[in-house]
C-alpha cells in the first residue's frame, strides 16, 4: 500500500522472516556473538541511536527513563538523525521496515522513542 508506513520491531537474534522487508539495526553497538550474515541487516544508521554519552548516562541509573526519552527525542531532532528518520520514513512508504535490536527490555530502551518519532513522521523542512 503506497503511502502507508509499515514498521515492525524485532530482536536481531531472532531469525529473519519473509515479511521483514528492510531490516534496520537500531543499536549503536554491533550485537554480541552475531555474524553479519545471521543478522541479515540491510541498514545500520548509527545516527538514529542514542549518543554514547546518553546511553552510558542512562545505563548508570535505569530510573531515569523519562528523562532519557526526553534527551533522546532532542537528539533525534538534530540534523543528522532527522535526515536518517526521513530516510526510514521514505523506505516505509514502499516496503515494510523492521527495526531490529539486541536489547532485552525493548519497552524500557530507546526503541519506543524511535518508533514514536517514526509514527509521528517529520514535517519537511
Amino acid at each position: 500500500m503506497p503511502g502507508k508506513r509499515t514498521m515492525r520491531v524485532r530482536r536481531v537474534y531472532d531469525p529473519p522472516e519473509d515479511g521483514d522487508g528492510v531490516r534496520v539495526l537500531v543499536d549503536r553497538l554491533w550485537p554480541r556473538g552475531l555474524s553479519k550474515e545471521r543478522a541479515a541487516v540491510d541498514e545500520w544508521p548509527k545516527e538514529l541511536t542514542p549518543s554514547t554519552e546518553l546511553r552510558r548516562w542512562y545505563h548508570e541509573d535505569r530510573t531515569r527513563y523519562a528523562e532519557f526519552r526526553e534527551r533522546y527525542e532532542a537528539e533525534l531532532a538534530e540534523p543528522g538523525p532527522a535526515r536518517a528518520l526521513d530516510r526510514l520514513l521514505g523506505l516505509a512508504k514502499s516496503d515494510t521496515v523492521t527495526l531490529v535490536t539486541a536489547v532485552k527490555d525493548i519497552d524500557h530502551s530507546h526503541v519506543p522513542t524511535l518508533v514514536a518519532a517514526l509514527e509521528r513522521g517529520r514535517p519537511s523542512g
